[in-house]
């Protein structure tokens, strides 16, 4: 029998800290967040594994080392409303969750979104709202977002992620064809200025819907 708790401070130890990630309250969050109930019953003994796992419907749940480095790059603090594209299992969503005010995840799939909204509630993130839908062109009717995260690449930024930044937002995606993915990191100075840096080669699946 696994000892969840013990493989998740050594997951964060070894596959994070140990990686250059300082930041305490990250840290926190990825010991406190059990990526056990995030991932398939059969899986359950390689969710502190350092890779991404399958979930439902051919998707993945990220790497942990991924979650962390993109939760951190976003700046997340207590009173932010965050965006996320791709709910996937909730893991992430979770994670964010415990670093900033509120939440707001949208899933293309409406079964993952469903599992998802159940999951998180049973684990008590009220701070957290599942939108089933198309997050492509993000969520007009929340925004604007202190950050905005896409767990699903595309080649070209998408201009409602942009739009729905906040003046001096952060969003975090990864960019370029699938197979050739960095991840980026794009701040919005003002109302028509943006600076992007990279960070990371990264391997998301691609981002489905109406604007790529």
């Amino acid at each position: 029998m696994i000892d969840y708790q013990a493989a998740r401070l050594s997951m964060v130890d070894y596959q994070i800290a140990r990686r250059g990630m300082t930041d305490l309250a990250v840290l926190e969050a990825m010991k406190a967040v059990p990526r056990e109930e995030f991932v398939p019953e059969a899986l359950r003994d390689r969710a502190y594994d350092d890779t991404a796992l399958p979930i439902d419907n051919d998707q993945t749940i990220s790497q942990p080392y991924i979650v962390a480095l993109m939760s951190w790059a976003a700046e997340l603090k207590g009173g932010h409303k965050v965006l996320e594209i791709g709910t996937g299992s909730g893991y992430a969503a979770a994670v964010m969750a415990r670093l900033a005010g509120r939440v707001v995840t949208i899933e293309r799939i409406a079964s993952l979104a469903q599992t998802a909204r159940t999951r998180l509630h049973g684990l008590g993130y009220a701070n957290i709202e599942v939108i089933s839908g198309d997050g492509s062109a993000g969520c007009k009717a929340e925004a604007p977002f202190d950050a905005i995260l896409s767990a699903a690449g595309s080649r070209t930024v998408p201009p409602a992620w942009k739009k729905q930044l906040t003046v001096g937002g952060r969003l975090i995606m990864p960019l370029g064809p699938f197979g050739d993915q960095q991840l980026v990191k794009i701040v919005r100075k003002t109302n028509n200025d943006y600076a992007q840096k990279t960070l990371v080669a990264v391997r998301f699946v691609p981002l489905v819907g109406g604007t790529r």
